[in-house]
């Protein structure tokens, strides 16, 4: 189906608008639909993915084409000035947008189950697509307008789906926050990062003249330019703004872990492979403009100022994209070792990992040699997606049948829930970089790409967000699963509710990912080169020839001449030691009780400084929220009521005086003592004008006589 880059995302969000009226058919038949859609968004990305695989894309008109092929549409033509639509079929967009629709697909049969027997099934069958739509929109649009317009429709669903229980019922709420608030704080603060990058965007096309993708890279003119006005380091700053706030990276990471307020579902929708990975995905498709486009700029630069200043703009890009992410996945990774909340430590999980993308693609950047870089960003990106969907929605099924978020109200329901248990520990040891699963791959590819741009700090911190990361992560396991059932369960099977395993159409979604995971894992090697020789296309710039080497896995050496794969891999042995025994000895053996661990060694400031988020929400909302909320209270009294109301006062006061005054002076004696006069006047005519009428017909007919005798003298003398 030569349309099949326009039809995935098409149908989803024409789904959704249909979503409605085949509500009218009857439930099953709307649910089925709501599936049906996101499978043919999945089967048309797969023809996509198919199509750059093989090498030639069918263009209607054109023909056999080889990729990325950039397929335009006139959409707004005026003398002068026009703007195109199209979807960009290259390597990067139709392998994220397999993913994308794939994962999605799971997720939404997986609702079928989940949200069985809900309230409001049709506004959520609705955003889900909607959902899915606008993020294959943004996926495969050529250019960064239209990318916006699917960039913005992810944001207001993910506000939808995330307050998608409005009541605000206390069970719903995550910690002190309901699910409206949650919604909002997601909203607002993903917009403060939407806003610089819609500023970037903008500039930029005021110099260039086009929001293409492909016509930047090709086009260096504006960046030049951008250098002699002197905007081009805080422009490409402020391009990073958008991924900051939409992939959760510090500063703008405090929404997500509230995100959870939202059903299981929409967690593993937007938290796997879609939202959440959307400023992966842009800093990836800016990558080759911003490395490889700066660079054809200062070959055709004539001055040592502004080529330093093109250069050192893209080595502040990729450092801030390196150093957010490094940071963000450390900081998130300490705030889950303390976590009660099954599903906030998976949402704490998602920010590290989208860190290590986006230190993957910064490390990148950094390189001499960007390939690598590039492949880890993309990897991880493909890696997460599928293990940290399969923990989501195994998470899901343990809190549907444990009735509790809480982990501490579950524990001992390995037996009860073996399907379940043996996914979800899949998916942990993934996330911890266990070997041979697909996050001991993804994750080694990063430390790599470190080394090999020299950012051994940035390593050393990866490093030891590794060993968190594994230790966080048995730490769930163990609370979840393992050892005895907590007083919660023992009161519910007293109630005659037994935890179960859920059903089929819950736990084969995600059973299947985890077959993916270890699958994954097996070929880690060989799906690296895979994707080393797959997105080369999508490094280069048009009509520029450009060479990098391909690496194999386990090919390169460091300056010390040991193989970079027995560096990292030695790295990762000894974080898992680390981060494994703490973990195994305080939750798995329970030989040492971590609450009389933590009082023993003095570590109740650490457990608390990490339990309130390092007091960045909290400062957040003191600065940003509280004072907002103070301020206007103090406006209120001391400006709103104290000035304009009492001006108002003061102004009715007057007014309703002056009224007086101008009734009793003016009115009064001239209005109305004029209305008395006339009316008096009409009065006395009508009293004497009443007179000639005697009530005598022969008086009546006379006066009749009269004046038609009258009215013949005036037609005769044409007086009249």
């Amino acid at each position: 189906m030569y349309y099949s880059p326009w039809l995935v995302w098409i149908i989803p969000i024409v789904g959704a608008i249909l979503t409605p009226l085949i509500a009218r058919l009857g439930e099953k038949v709307r649910d089925y639909f709501a599936v049906l859609c996101s499978l043919l968004a999945a089967l048309m990305a797969t023809l996509n993915f198919s199509y750059v695989l093989s090498g030639k894309v069918y263009v209607p008109g054109v023909g056999y084409v080889h990729p990325p092929v950039d397929w335009r549409v006139k959409w707004f033509v005026v003398p002068g000035f026009y703007l195109d639509v199209g979807v960009l079929i290259d390597p990067l967009s139709t392998f994220m947008g397999l993913i994308v629709a794939w994962i999605s697909f799971l997720i939404m049969v997986y609702s079928l189950g989940y949200m069985h027997g809900e309230e409001g099934l049709t506004r959520y069958w609705f955003f889900m697509n909607f959902f899915i739509g606008n993020m294959l929109l943004l996926v495969m649009s050529d250019n960064i307008l239209q990318m916006l317009f699917g960039w913005e429709g992810v944001g207001l669903c993910s506000y939808q789906l995330i307050g998608f229980y409005y009541s605000d019922e206390r069970k719903r709420w995550i910690g002190d926050i309901p699910p409206s608030h949650a919604g909002m704080k997601a909203f607002i603060t993903t917009k403060i990062g939407d806003i610089c990058l819609m500023i970037a965007s903008f500039i930029i096309f005021s110099i260039s003249g086009t929001f293409n993708f492909l016509d930047l890279q090709v086009n260096h003119e504006w960046i030049i330019e951008l250098a002699k006005l002197g905007l081009i380091v805080p422009v490409t700053i402020l391009l990073f703004g958008g991924p900051i706030g939409k992939s959760a990276q510090f500063p703008l990471h405090e929404w997500l872990p509230e995100a959870m307020a939202g059903p299981t579902s929409v967690s593993a929708l937007i938290h796997a492979a879609t939202m959440v990975k959307a400023g992966v995905y842009l800093v990836a498709r800016l990558f080759p403009t911003i490395y490889y486009g700066f660079e054809v700029a200062v070959e055709h630069v004539h001055g040592l100022a502004i080529e330093g200043l093109i250069l050192q703009a893209r080595q502040n890009f990729f450092l801030t994209v390196a150093w957010i992410g490094a940071f963000t996945a450390f900081l998130a990774a300490t705030q889950a070792t303390v976590s009660r909340e099954l599903k906030k430590v998976l949402a704490y999980s998602t920010i590290s990992q989208i860190g290590y993308m986006m230190l993957g693609l910064g490390a990148g950047g950094l390189a001499m040699d960007p390939s690598t870089g590039f492949v880890a960003g993309i990897f991880h990106l493909a890696s997460h997606a599928i293990f940290k969907a399969l923990l989501f929605m195994a998470a899901g099924a343990v809190i549907h049948a444990c009735e509790s978020t809480n982990m501490f109200d579950m524990g001992g329901i390995r037996r009860d829930m073996p399907i379940t248990f043996a996914t979800m520990l899949v998916g942990a040891l993934s996330l911890s970089g266990i070997p041979p699963l697909s996050g001991f791959w993804s994750k080694e590819v990063v430390f790599t790409a470190c080394m090999i741009s020299g950012q051994y700090f940035l390593l050393a911190l990866a490093a030891v967000t590794a060993a968190i990361t594994f230790f966080y992560s048995l730490r769930m396991i163990a609370i979840t699963f393992l050892g005895s059932k907590s007083e919660h369960l023992e009161e519910l099977e007293h109630e005659g509710h037994h935890v179960h395993e859920v059903s089929k159409v819950m736990w084969v979604p995600y059973t299947i990912l985890a077959a993916a995971t270890i699958v994954l894992g097996f070929v880690g090697p060989l799906f690296e080169h895979f994707m080393h020789e797959f997105l080369e296309p999508s490094m280069h710039i048009l009509h520029h020839e450009v060479k990098f080497s391909i690496m194999v896995y386990g090919a390169v050496e460091s300056h010390s001449g040991i193989p970079m794969q027995l560096i990292t891999t030695t790295i990762t042995a000894c974080m898992l030691v680390i981060g494994g025994l703490p973990a195994y000895y305080l939750y798995i053996s329970r030989k040492v009780d971590p609450a009389e661990f933590v009082e023993k060694h003095g570590l109740k400031g650490l457990y608390n400084f990490l339990y309130n988020r390092w007091y960045i929400n909290p400062t957040y909302y003191r600065l940003f929220v509280y004072s907002l909320i103070n301020g206007s209270l103090i406006l209120f009294r001391n400006f709103e009521k104290a000035v304009i109301d009492a001006f108002n006062y003061i102004l009715a006061n007057s007014i309703v005086k002056l009224s007086g005054v101008v009734y009793r002076y003016f009115e009064k004696p001239v209005l109305d003592g004029l209305n008395y006069t006339i009316a008096y006047a009409f009065a006395s005519f009508s009293q004497a004008f009443r007179r000639i009428q005697t009530g005598v017909s022969s008086f009546n007919i006379m006066g009749m006589v009269l004046g038609i005798i009258l009215l013949i003298i005036l037609i005769i003398f044409r007086i009249f």
